[in-house]
């Protein structure tokens, strides 16, 4: 079985929630277009009155020209039914344009709003979730959305018009015969009731299972280096298989629901029509109602032969909408970066101003939805970085070095304790001012489609150009950009594949630089590089690490060596600070680290 699985969010409670109360949520984005789709709904409306007035006209044609032989109304009867039926198709053609512009702006706007929330939200969300959830929710879910605001939205209020002023009609014309086509209001009624909430259900459960394997489409497309390396093909297409299946018997679960409301939406109906019929034919027979009164009482009931099939349709639409929407804000809800932008964590009567340099003080550290009785990442950490020094952050492999370096930007949040800049707790800092002080370069690095020098350029200022880019390039020796087919305006491509894992990580490391920041960390970032680039590497990074206050996770001792001091985190805490010569000498467990004896026996 293939690693890359993806789990389905089980939203619990949802069964229970009201569709109309869901959809509501999204009159923020219709307010704004409110005009033109209110517009668009009495247009509707009007189109379909206006087919309701056709049987009134046949009534009158049956009772009149027909009957009287007059072949001058006939033709002034027929000129009436060709002017209704070109009114009412000119207004259903005014409906779709009215719709049209307006509500793909609103699902461009959600669209980008649930972008942006994205951004903002924090990496433990992002830890959480699969991308091919958040990635069917921006696709998908809002189509879903657009179709309903344009469709099904406007057509349950215009059937449900369509049909109040056609039973009227058909009552106003024999009560008795409209008391049987009510016949059936009562179960189908009960039925769409048991539908909805049994579709409501399975709706749900097919779309979060889109979301799965849209996650296993992405995590195949850019692991497929992974999949060809080690002949796991059959093995990811029998994965992607068996959940496109699963997918399968949801949707077909869907279609014999709707099968089945439609079967007992169609079938009733169809029943009482023809039981009108007979029971009408007698009543014109035995002369007590009018031919015309006749023809125009089934023709009206035709006529709401579609506004009461449709019924099962929309209900099942409006279900998938509702469950689009609570999968949207289901993500939008969730709290971002910045819902504590100004809280401080400093202790009382802790002078800010006291410290420079970067410093943790007595910091602890576990993740959100870690288990209660877990221990922490990190336990009371205390550690100063000197203004201008570097710091080589050194531990055993899942002693937590990469999590206290992302501790620094605010990637996660500090469970007790503080960090501070120059004095400043970081929690009191906007967050864009933080990580304008502060550059990261990490291990794994992630590149986007996009060209190199934009790549670069995303860790500089605005305003930044080529100048900056030729310096950061010169710093993380990246001058093979230059030979690529357009320099440094080529396109590297998704997550920067098309490169070696030593340029991705060399072009990461000038995104970090480029910006010439005042605290620079660094996770790793010279581990792809072989021994002769590491060492031009090392040299010009001494220049750039003169001017900087910089925090450099290491493992190797050629990466030690570019810091002033070395601190040791073993435990979750820092157990020993002191430079590289000093650990070697006094440090057991250093000293085993930097000696290489750990690698040997993990091979």
């Amino acid at each position: 079985m293939s690693t890359m699985t993806a789990t389905t969010t089980d939203h619990t409670g949802r069964s229970g929630r009201s569709a109309v109360r869901t959809l509501l949520r999204l009159w923020p984005y219709v307010r704004p277009v409110r005009v033109r789709v209110f517009t668009a709904a009495f247009v509707a409306v009007l189109a379909s009155c206006a087919g309701l007035v056709i049987p009134l006209v046949l009534k009158w044609m049956v009772d009149g020209p027909v009957a009287d032989r007059d072949p001058g109304g006939v033709w002034l009867g027929a000129l009436y039914l060709l002017l209704l039926g070109i009114a009412e198709a000119l207004l259903f053609g005014l409906r779709r344009w009215l719709v049209a512009r307006p509500l793909t702006h609103v699902e461009a706007e959600m669209r980008a709003d649930l972008y942006r929330h994205l951004q903002r939200l924090p990496i433990a969300f992002h830890d959480r979730w699969a991308s091919g959830q958040l990635l069917s929710r921006s696709t998908t879910d809002l189509m879903l959305l657009r179709m309903f605001l344009a469709f099904p939205m406007t057509f349950l209020l215009v059937n449900g018009v369509t049909i109040l002023v056609g039973v009227g009609i058909m009552l106003m014309q024999n009560w008795t015969l409209g008391l049987v086509i009510l016949g059936p209001a009562i179960p189908v009624v009960v039925m769409c009731a048991v539908f909805e909430k049994r579709y409501a259900d399975v709706a749900r459960l097919a779309q979060d299972q889109v979301g799965d394997l849209t996650t296993i489409v992405e995590e195949s497309v850019l692991g497929i280096r992974i999949i060809k390396g080690f002949g796991r093909h059959r093995s990811q297409a029998r994965v992607f298989r068996e959940l496109a299946m699963t997918l399968r018997e949801t949707e077909l679960r869907k279609a014999r629901l709707l099968a089945a409301i439609w079967a007992v939406i169609v079938t009733l109906p169809e029943l009482t029509i023809g039981a009108a019929l007979v029971l009408g034919a007698v009543e014109v027979a035995n002369g007590d109602l009018s031919a015309g009164t006749l023809v125009a009482f089934l023709s009206t009931a035709l006529a709401l032969r579609w506004p009461v099939e449709s019924i099962g349709f929309l209900l099942a639409m409006s279900q998938e909408a509702a469950t689009a929407t609570e999968r949207y804000f289901e993500v939008l809800d969730a709290e971002p970066e910045g819902g504590a932008e100004s809280r401080s964590l400093a202790p009382a009567g802790t002078d800010a101003g006291d410290a420079d340099g970067l410093r943790f003080h007595q910091v602890r550290f576990s993740y959100p939805d870690a288990p209660a009785d877990s221990p922490p990442i990190l336990d009371r950490v205390d550690l100063h970085i000197r203004p201008g020094e570097s710091m080589a952050l050194v531990g055993a492999t899942g002693s937590g070095k990469t999590t206290l370096t992302a501790l620094v930007p605010r990637l996660h949040e500090v469970t007790s304790g503080r960090i501070t800049l120059d004095g400043e707790d970081i929690t009191a800092m906007p967050r864009e001012e933080l990580r304008s002080k502060v550059a990261v370069a990490f291990e794994e690095p992630t590149l986007f489609s996009a060209s190199v020098g934009d790549n670069v350029l995303m860790g500089g200022e605005d305003g930044a150009g080529a100048p900056e880019v030729e310096r950061a390039l010169s710093v993380a020796q990246a001058e093979f950009a230059h030979a690529l087919p357009e320099g440094t305006d080529t396109q590297v491509g998704e997550q920067g594949l098309s490169l070696s894992g030593g340029q991705r990580q060399r072009l990461a490391l000038a995104r970090a630089v480029v910006g010439r920041p005042r605290f620079l960390v660094l996770d790793d970032p010279l581990s792809a590089l072989d021994v002769h680039t590491e060492a031009a590497v090392e040299a010009a990074l001494r220049q750039v690490l003169a001017d900087t206050t910089a925090l450099i996770v290491a493992h190797r001792p050629s990466t030690v060596l570019l810091a002033d001091r070395v601190a040791l985190l073993s435990g979750g805490r820092i157990t020993a600070v002191g430079t590289h010569h000093e650990l070697l000498r006094t440090n057991a467990e250093y000293a085993y680290l930097m000696s290489g004896e750990q690698e040997d026996d993990t091979r």
